[in-house]
């Protein structure tokens, strides 16, 4: 007993001592961000539009685009992500046709961004003829999360106990009814937290943007989804490499206000996830 407690505390330390590098390289860097360009970020910043070969003004139409593209992106890949994920956990039988699917699932998490940008780049800009804009941007960024939506969503239905399923179905109810009020309310949690995962990652991504909807300098806002943007992540990128002379203040302020995005946007997450798993009674 001495002996499975003590390789239980040493088991216990080196998983802290892991996560404890893990973490302390990004909160350097967070704190890093924030001390360089918190003093550069104001209300103008954030409200204005950039002047004088971006070294003035502010970002409000990067901000408004990146926006844009994370509804745009939530809209194409989150109803396919989770009826997929559906399909596949509570319809498909399982065989080698199905999991081949899973397989083809979980290799596609794994293909760089820029990949999916030349993929959208040839499907949307120039097969499909929808030119370099929101729309083609949305639905890159789409496909790019796809993957991750219904890997999380899988899991999340798998950890509603059968016996839900069983019970439901016994008393009469179909199949839908059966998923429709006691598996998805219970997986729901789950499902955020891969939606607001994917989404995060969409919102920093600058590869499938810049085929597909990125402008160089565009300080006004979109009329229409076939316009193009100025997003975040190019913007960062545009700023920190391509303009000379370019205060650094304003590279870190930028990247300052994407973490802070993103960070909203787990912020909520968290908080509705949390609202539905105090409905669990498991």
């Amino acid at each position: 007993m001495n002996a499975a407690k003590t390789r239980e505390k040493v088991a216990f330390y080196i998983l802290g001592l892991a996560a404890l590098l893990v973490m302390v390289p990004i909160v350097m860097t967070i704190l890093y961000i924030v001390k360089n360009g918190i003093g550069a970020v104001s209300w103008q910043f954030i409200t204005e539009s950039p002047r004088n070969g971006m070294e003035e003004g502010g970002i409000f139409p990067a901000i408004v685009g990146t926006i844009l593209l994370i509804i745009g992106t939530m809209l194409f890949s989150l109803p396919p992500g989770v009826f997929s994920a559906i399909y596949l956990v509570e319809y498909a039988k399982d065989n080698t046709f199905t999991r081949l699917i899973k397989l083809s699932v979980v290799n596609l998490s794994g293909i760089p961004s820029v990949v999916y940008g030349l993929f959208g780049f040839t499907l949307f800009v120039v097969f499909l003829r929808l030119g370099t804009s929101i729309l083609a941007g949305s639905l890159t960024l789409a496909i790019m999360s796809l993957p991750v939506i219904i890997t999380a969503t899988k899991e999340a239905l798998e950890t509603v106990p059968a016996s839900f399923r069983e019970i439901s179905l016994s008393l009469g109810a179909t199949k839908w009814q059966t998923v429709r009020y006691c598996v998805l309310p219970y997986a729901l949690p789950g499902i955020l937290t891969g939606t607001v995962l994917s989404l995060s990652r969409a919102a920093g991504e600058t590869a499938p943007i810049l085929f597909t909807v990125a402008a160089f300098y565009l300080p006004r806002l979109p009329r229409s989804v076939f316009d193009q943007v100025m997003a975040l992540p190019y913007h960062l990128y545009v700023i920190s490499t391509q303009v000379p002379n370019m205060p650094m203040k304003r590279s870190f302020a930028t990247a300052f206000v994407l973490i802070a995005l993103v960070f909203l946007m787990n912020l909520v997450s968290i908080i509705l996830r949390a609202h539905f798993r105090k409905k669990k009674q498991w």
